[in-house]
């Protein structure tokens, strides 16, 4: 008891930056697997057995992305904690509203932005990726996540906020891969030619 006690005081105290931040990039990358999973039942299964039956650098720049995501999560909770302390319904209805219109619409922008850019697309053809498809992703995101953090300003400690969001962000970030990738077979980006602005 006294080793597990001394752990979550490592993990969940003076390191818990940390804990918040590695999660975020291995849950998203998790994410990501669970899609392709997906993606290859659809397929019909992986056929060429010479071939990887994943794209683990298509999960690299997931995980990337989720390391990069997970400090500011870290100090947005904390933030929203800090200015409405409390767990009474406004203060919860507050925290929601503030999460909605602003750190959602900023995780969103980071998502697409970033694994774009990881990709090797131009800021350009990242922007357009995101605006094409940021209406889609959002409205999804809007039915999501005020339930969920309903919970989370509600009922769960401060201290494991984070983590909460980042382990019911694994499902949200299969929504995420889905969002990023369903269209991959059907448009594919020349880097070579100019790319045509898409419109919401």
């Amino acid at each position: 008891m006294a080793v597990i006690s001394k752990l979550k005081g490592i993990l969940f105290g003076r390191y818990l930056w940390v804990t918040n931040t590695l999660s975020g990039g291995l849950l998203l990358s998790a994410g990501d697997l669970i899609q392709q999973t997906i993606e290859h039942s659809k397929k019909g299964g992986h056929k060429k057995t010479n071939a990887e039956p994943y794209d683990w650098k298509r999960s690299g720049r997931m995980m990337a992305i989720g390391l990069t995501l997970g400090l500011p999560h870290h100090f947005w909770y904390k933030f929203l904690d800090r200015v409405i302390p409390g767990a009474a319904l406004l203060s919860v209805g507050k925290k929601i509203l503030l999460d909605q219109t602003i750190f959602s619409p900023f995780n969103n922008v980071s998502f697409f932005m970033g694994a774009g850019l990881l990709e090797g697309n131009t800021v350009r053809q990242s922007w357009d990726e995101l605006r094409a498809k940021f209406v889609m992703v959002y409205k999804t995101d809007c039915s999501v996540w005020p339930p969920a953090q309903f919970i989370n300003f509600f009922y769960v400690s401060p201290v494991y906020r984070v983590m909460y969001v980042n382990v019911v962000t694994v499902g949200w970030n299969v929504f995420l891969s889905y969002a990023k990738y369903f269209d991959k077979a059907n448009i594919r980006i020349e880097k070579e030619l100019p790319v045509p602005a898409l419109v919401l």
